[in-house]
Protein backbone atom coordinates (compact mmCIF):
# COMPACT_ATOMS: atom_id res chain seq x y z
CA UNK A 1 0.00 0.00 0.00
CA UNK A 2 1.23 3.52 -1.03
CA UNK A 3 1.58 5.89 2.02
CA UNK A 4 2.12 10.00 2.13
CA UNK A 5 4.72 11.69 3.99
CA UNK A 6 3.19 14.85 6.43
CA UNK A 7 5.14 17.42 6.78
CA UNK A 8 7.70 17.62 4.11
CA UNK A 9 5.95 20.49 2.54
CA UNK A 10 3.52 18.76 0.04
CA UNK A 11 -0.02 19.13 -0.09
CA UNK A 12 -1.54 16.08 1.13
CA UNK A 13 -3.53 16.09 -2.03
CA UNK A 14 -1.03 16.69 -4.29
CA UNK A 15 0.75 13.53 -3.03
CA UNK A 16 -2.69 11.44 -3.14
CA UNK A 17 -3.13 12.49 -7.05
CA UNK A 18 0.59 11.83 -7.71
CA UNK A 19 0.27 8.09 -6.00
CA UNK A 20 -3.08 7.69 -8.01
CA UNK A 21 -1.71 9.04 -11.41
CA UNK A 22 1.13 6.91 -11.22
CA UNK A 23 -0.80 3.75 -10.44
CA UNK A 24 -3.20 4.89 -13.27
CA UNK A 25 0.61 5.04 -15.30
CA UNK A 26 1.59 1.56 -14.34
CA UNK A 27 -1.39 0.16 -15.18
CA UNK A 28 -2.21 -1.12 -11.72
CA UNK A 29 -5.69 0.65 -12.30
CA UNK A 30 -6.81 0.20 -16.29
CA UNK A 31 -8.76 2.31 -18.41
CA UNK A 32 -12.50 2.22 -17.66
CA UNK A 33 -11.76 0.71 -14.11
CA UNK A 34 -13.98 2.47 -11.25
CA UNK A 35 -11.56 3.94 -8.40
CA UNK A 36 -12.11 3.00 -4.72
CA UNK A 37 -15.00 5.05 -3.20
CA UNK A 38 -14.25 8.24 -1.61
CA UNK A 39 -14.52 6.52 1.72
CA UNK A 40 -12.45 3.74 1.00
CA UNK A 41 -9.29 6.13 -0.13
CA UNK A 42 -9.74 7.87 2.74
CA UNK A 43 -9.41 5.07 4.80
CA UNK A 44 -5.81 4.27 2.67
CA UNK A 45 -4.33 7.63 2.98
CA UNK A 46 -5.81 8.40 6.53
CA UNK A 47 -7.10 11.59 5.73
CA UNK A 48 -10.56 13.28 5.64
CA UNK A 49 -13.11 13.05 2.00
CA UNK A 50 -12.30 16.47 1.30
CA UNK A 51 -8.58 15.80 1.11
CA UNK A 52 -9.33 12.83 -0.94
CA UNK A 53 -12.20 14.94 -3.06
CA UNK A 54 -9.16 17.78 -4.19
CA UNK A 55 -6.95 14.83 -5.10
CA UNK A 56 -9.45 13.30 -7.74
CA UNK A 57 -10.22 16.93 -8.93
CA UNK A 58 -7.06 17.44 -9.79
CA UNK A 59 -6.85 14.07 -11.40
CA UNK A 60 -10.03 15.62 -13.89
CA UNK A 61 -7.45 18.76 -14.76
CA UNK A 62 -4.94 16.28 -15.95
CA UNK A 63 -7.99 14.20 -17.88
CA UNK A 64 -6.95 11.13 -16.17
CA UNK A 65 -10.24 10.07 -14.37
CA UNK A 66 -14.19 10.98 -14.78
CA UNK A 67 -16.47 11.44 -12.79
CA UNK A 68 -19.85 10.29 -13.51
CA UNK A 69 -22.66 11.52 -11.27
CA UNK A 70 -24.40 8.81 -9.29
CA UNK A 71 -21.93 6.03 -10.41
CA UNK A 72 -18.26 6.96 -8.97
CA UNK A 73 -14.96 8.03 -10.64
CA UNK A 74 -13.66 5.96 -13.59
CA UNK A 75 -9.49 5.82 -15.37
CA UNK A 76 -10.70 7.54 -18.74
CA UNK A 77 -10.18 5.33 -21.54
CA UNK A 78 -7.68 6.34 -24.29
CA UNK A 79 -9.65 8.30 -26.98
CA UNK A 80 -10.84 6.84 -30.47
CA UNK A 81 -9.96 8.83 -33.31
CA UNK A 82 -13.13 7.98 -35.50
CA UNK A 83 -12.50 9.50 -39.47
CA UNK A 84 -15.55 10.28 -41.18
CA UNK A 85 -14.43 11.08 -44.89
CA UNK A 86 -16.89 10.86 -48.10
CA UNK A 87 -16.30 6.97 -47.39
CA UNK A 88 -16.93 6.21 -43.62
CA UNK A 89 -16.63 2.25 -43.25
CA UNK A 90 -16.73 1.19 -39.51
CA UNK A 91 -14.69 -2.41 -39.95
CA UNK A 92 -12.41 -0.21 -42.30
CA UNK A 93 -11.56 1.95 -39.92
CA UNK A 94 -11.43 -0.45 -36.97
CA UNK A 95 -8.92 -2.27 -38.93
CA UNK A 96 -7.08 0.89 -39.96
CA UNK A 97 -6.64 1.93 -36.06
CA UNK A 98 -5.90 -1.68 -34.78
CA UNK A 99 -8.57 -2.76 -32.83
CA UNK A 100 -10.91 -5.58 -32.48
CA UNK A 101 -14.70 -4.59 -33.45
CA UNK A 102 -17.75 -6.26 -33.36
CA UNK A 103 -21.10 -5.26 -34.33
CA UNK A 104 -24.68 -6.72 -32.32
CA UNK A 105 -27.80 -6.30 -34.20
CA UNK A 106 -30.56 -5.38 -31.44
CA UNK A 107 -33.41 -4.80 -33.73
CA UNK A 108 -34.69 -4.36 -37.68
CA UNK A 109 -38.13 -3.39 -38.82
CA UNK A 110 -40.43 -2.47 -41.76
CA UNK A 111 -42.06 0.96 -41.33
CA UNK A 112 -42.85 4.36 -42.54
CA UNK A 113 -39.79 6.68 -41.54
CA UNK A 114 -40.07 9.72 -39.93
CA UNK A 115 -40.79 12.38 -42.60
CA UNK A 116 -37.43 14.00 -42.24
CA UNK A 117 -36.09 10.49 -43.10
CA UNK A 118 -38.25 9.70 -46.06
CA UNK A 119 -37.75 13.39 -47.63
CA UNK A 120 -33.93 12.52 -47.09
CA UNK A 121 -34.42 9.37 -48.74
CA UNK A 122 -36.10 10.55 -51.38
CA UNK A 123 -39.41 8.32 -50.43
CA UNK A 124 -43.02 8.87 -51.20
CA UNK A 125 -45.23 9.81 -48.13
CA UNK A 126 -46.31 6.28 -47.67
CA UNK A 127 -43.47 4.33 -48.99
CA UNK A 128 -41.75 2.08 -45.96
CA UNK A 129 -38.29 1.63 -45.30
CA UNK A 130 -35.90 -0.60 -43.27
CA UNK A 131 -34.96 0.48 -39.65
CA UNK A 132 -31.83 -1.59 -38.22
CA UNK A 133 -30.71 -0.71 -35.06
CA UNK A 134 -27.28 -1.64 -33.64
CA UNK A 135 -24.24 -1.45 -31.00
CA UNK A 136 -20.85 -1.21 -32.40
CA UNK A 137 -17.55 -1.84 -30.54
CA UNK A 138 -13.84 -1.78 -30.21
CA UNK A 139 -11.86 -3.43 -28.03
CA UNK A 140 -14.85 -4.50 -25.77
CA UNK A 141 -15.56 -0.43 -25.79
CA UNK A 142 -19.11 0.77 -27.38
CA UNK A 143 -17.88 3.16 -29.57
CA UNK A 144 -21.94 4.21 -30.76
CA UNK A 145 -25.61 2.75 -30.88
CA UNK A 146 -27.04 3.14 -34.66
CA UNK A 147 -30.37 3.27 -36.27
CA UNK A 148 -30.07 3.08 -40.24
CA UNK A 149 -32.67 3.54 -42.37
CA UNK A 150 -33.01 1.92 -46.04
CA UNK A 151 -35.58 2.28 -48.92
CA UNK A 152 -37.19 -1.14 -48.64
CA UNK A 153 -38.87 -1.28 -52.23
CA UNK A 154 -35.01 -1.13 -53.86
CA UNK A 155 -33.56 -3.30 -51.28
CA UNK A 156 -36.43 -6.21 -50.73
CA UNK A 157 -35.32 -8.39 -48.05
CA UNK A 158 -32.15 -6.37 -47.02
CA UNK A 159 -32.56 -7.22 -43.05
CA UNK A 160 -31.51 -10.92 -43.67
CA UNK A 161 -28.93 -10.09 -45.24
CA UNK A 162 -27.09 -7.64 -43.04
CA UNK A 163 -27.38 -10.27 -40.43
CA UNK A 164 -26.22 -12.71 -42.42
CA UNK A 165 -23.17 -10.61 -43.51
CA UNK A 166 -23.25 -7.86 -40.77
CA UNK A 167 -21.61 -5.51 -42.93
CA UNK A 168 -23.67 -2.43 -44.63
CA UNK A 169 -20.95 -2.36 -47.58
CA UNK A 170 -21.27 -6.25 -48.41
CA UNK A 171 -25.10 -6.19 -47.68
CA UNK A 172 -25.41 -2.99 -50.33
CA UNK A 173 -23.15 -4.72 -52.88
CA UNK A 174 -25.85 -7.59 -53.04
CA UNK A 175 -27.97 -5.20 -54.09
CA UNK A 176 -26.00 -4.39 -56.87
CA UNK A 177 -24.47 -0.95 -55.33
CA UNK A 178 -21.10 -1.46 -55.71
CA UNK A 179 -19.59 1.66 -54.39
CA UNK A 180 -21.55 4.63 -52.15
CA UNK A 181 -20.16 7.81 -50.31
CA UNK A 182 -21.40 10.57 -48.07
CA UNK A 183 -23.69 13.18 -49.23
CA UNK A 184 -24.24 14.54 -45.89
CA UNK A 185 -23.07 14.66 -42.51
CA UNK A 186 -24.29 16.39 -39.50
CA UNK A 187 -22.78 16.66 -35.98
CA UNK A 188 -24.00 18.03 -32.52
CA UNK A 189 -23.37 16.82 -29.27
CA UNK A 190 -26.68 16.00 -26.90
CA UNK A 191 -27.50 14.60 -23.92
CA UNK A 192 -28.75 10.97 -24.54
CA UNK A 193 -32.16 9.63 -24.20
CA UNK A 194 -33.17 6.94 -21.62
CA UNK A 195 -32.82 4.07 -24.10
CA UNK A 196 -29.37 5.81 -25.53
CA UNK A 197 -27.86 5.83 -22.17
CA UNK A 198 -28.99 2.19 -21.34
CA UNK A 199 -27.83 0.43 -24.50
CA UNK A 200 -24.32 2.70 -24.23
CA UNK A 201 -24.25 1.98 -20.54
CA UNK A 202 -23.86 5.44 -19.40
CA UNK A 203 -25.34 8.31 -17.28
CA UNK A 204 -27.86 10.19 -18.83
CA UNK A 205 -26.09 13.44 -17.83
CA UNK A 206 -23.01 12.57 -19.91
CA UNK A 207 -23.31 13.75 -23.65
CA UNK A 208 -23.14 12.11 -26.95
CA UNK A 209 -21.85 12.97 -30.16
CA UNK A 210 -25.13 12.69 -32.42
CA UNK A 211 -24.06 12.71 -36.38
CA UNK A 212 -26.77 12.05 -39.23
CA UNK A 213 -26.00 11.15 -42.17
CA UNK A 214 -27.27 10.41 -45.96
CA UNK A 215 -25.64 7.86 -47.90
CA UNK A 216 -25.72 7.92 -51.48
CA UNK A 217 -24.83 5.60 -55.03
CA UNK A 218 -22.75 6.84 -57.56
CA UNK A 219 -25.58 8.54 -59.28
CA UNK A 220 -26.48 10.47 -56.26
CA UNK A 221 -29.50 8.49 -54.84
CA UNK A 222 -29.52 8.03 -51.17
CA UNK A 223 -29.32 4.30 -50.35
CA UNK A 224 -29.20 4.98 -46.57
CA UNK A 225 -29.98 7.21 -43.65
CA UNK A 226 -28.16 6.98 -40.54
CA UNK A 227 -27.76 8.89 -36.90
CA UNK A 228 -25.38 7.53 -34.82
CA UNK A 229 -24.76 8.43 -31.44
CA UNK A 230 -21.48 8.35 -30.43
CA UNK A 231 -19.40 7.98 -27.16
CA UNK A 232 -18.29 11.56 -26.32
CA UNK A 233 -15.71 10.13 -23.85
CA UNK A 234 -14.48 7.20 -25.48
CA UNK A 235 -14.78 8.73 -29.61
CA UNK A 236 -12.99 11.62 -30.98
CA UNK A 237 -14.47 12.06 -34.79
CA UNK A 238 -12.06 13.04 -36.93
CA UNK A 239 -12.69 14.96 -40.44
CA UNK A 240 -10.78 14.02 -43.08
CA UNK A 241 -10.20 16.55 -45.86
CA UNK A 242 -11.88 14.70 -48.67
CA UNK A 243 -15.21 14.98 -47.09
Amino acid sequence: MSEIERGRGVALWSQISGILAADIQKGQLRQGEQLPSAHELAQRFDVNRHTVRRAIAALEQRNLVRTEQGRGTFVQEQTLDYPISRRTRFTQNMRNLNVEADIEILEDAREIPPAQVAQSLGLDRHEHAYRIETISRADGHIVDYSTAYFPATRFNGLPAVYRRLQSVTRTLNEFGVNDYERKHTRVSARLPDATTARLMQQPASRPVLYVQSINADTRGVPVQYGITRFSGDWVQLVLMADH
